[in-house]
Formats: C-alpha cells, sequence, structure tokens
C-alpha cells in the first residue's frame, strides 16, 4: 500500500502550487493549521541549500473531531500532512498523506470509516490541481 497520493504540476511555479492546493483542500473542507518551511529550516540550522520543500499541515475540524472522539491519542496523526516540493527539473510535486496507510498501525475499527472519508476528500483536491 502507497502511504502517499501525489501528482506532478508542470509549468506552476512552487508559490502558485502552494496557493493552488490550499484552494482545493479548502473546498474539502481543509485549513492549513501549520507550514514548516523545510529548506529555510535547513538553511538556519543546517547551513544547508535545499531546493524548495514545504510541509502543510492540513485539517478537516469534522474529521479530527470525529477521530479524537473515536481514539482519544490519534492526534499524533493529525493534521494530515501535505508536502509540495520542487524537482531539479522545475516541476513541482504535491504529495498528501494517506490517511489509511498511516492509521493501519491503530487497531480501533471505528477509525477505518473516518480515514476512507478524509482519503477521499485529499485524493480528490490532489486530482484537481
Amino acid at each position: 500500500m502507497n502511504y502517499h497520493h501525489s501528482k506532478i504540476l508542470a509549468n506552476t511555479s512552487f508559490e502558485s502550487a502552494i496557493e493552488k492546493v490550499t484552494e482545493e483542500l479548502k473546498k474539502e473542507g481543509f485549513g492549513i493549521l501549520t507550514e514548516v518551511d523545510v529548506s529555510a529550516t535547513f538553511k538556519k540550522k543546517l547551513d544547508i541549500d535545499f531546493r524548495k520543500y514545504r510541509i502543510l499541515g492540513a485539517c478537516n475540524p469534522t474529521y479530527a473531531l470525529k477521530a479524537i472522539t473515536s481514539e482519544n491519542k490519534i492526534g499524533v496523526f493529525l493534521p494530515c500532512s501535505v508536502v509540495v516540493q520542487e524537482h531539479e527539473n522545475g516541476d513541482v510535486e504535491v504529495s498528501a498523506v494517506d490517511p489509511i496507510a498511516s492509521m493501519m498501525s491503530v487497531k480501533n475499527d471505528s477509525l477505518g470509516e473516518v480515514a476512507t472519508e478524509v482519503q477521499q476528500k485529499l485524493k480528490k483536491a490532489i486530482a484537481s490541481l
């Protein structure tokens, strides 16, 4: 099982990809709670130049509530990570976590429906880019 869903965006700038994925996630009920600029962090902490790479922490509050009330420690898997990275050829790739794959280790049948619904919403957002 793959642990992510991805799409390559050719002829799209990195910042434009961030805007597009944010818009598509919003259409599916997700907001961006966190944004980690990995490139800037590597530069500041390690003095390493790294390609554009950003991790967006996406959250759909309705599904987060369902998940947390089903399994009180499920927050270790939240928010859903969405990675936007620029490759050497200039293409930008957007990848979203597959919540089914990440939650397989949790032995709680009530999470299956939530994970499936979140998976479909994330896949739809990525496909719409």
